[in-house]
């Protein structure tokens, strides 16, 4: 069993930074990549941003200058600034992970989701 929690969302004002956490913990075998997506009230869940174990990352555009993803061991942060009222939403974590249960097939694995909000 795989278990992702996330921590770090709530209020804000716009222009102002929240850093969120993401904890995996259980029968882990191999991280391949962990990331962030969000969902705005009506619409569909998007890609925030990802890391992969070697380092490489991806972010959505609406992000790019503003958020920054990090990886350490099995705990993802990203670091939002300058956030503005369209970035409110629900946080999900995600994680590519190879679970002991399955060592050669990897499964996407989410959190429940941490709310934010962006005030203007």
């Amino acid at each position: 069993q795989v278990q992702l929690v996330e921590s770090g969302g709530g209020l804000v004002q716009a222009g102002g930074s929240l850093r969120l956490s993401c904890a995996a913990s259980g029968s882990i075998f191999r991280i391949n990549s962990m990331g962030w997506y969000r969902q705005a009230p009506g619409k569909q869940r998007e890609l925030v941003a990802d890391i992969f174990s070697g380092g490489g990352t991806r972010y959505a555009d609406s992000v790019k200058g503003r958020f920054t993803i990090s990886l350490s061991k099995t705990m993802v942060y990203l670091q939002m600034n300058s956030l503005k009222p369209e970035d409110t939403g629900v946080y999900y974590c995600n994680a590519d992970i190879n679970p002991l249960t399955s060592i050669y097939n990897a499964m996407a694995y989410w959190g429940k989701g941490t709310l934010v909000t962006v005030s203007s």
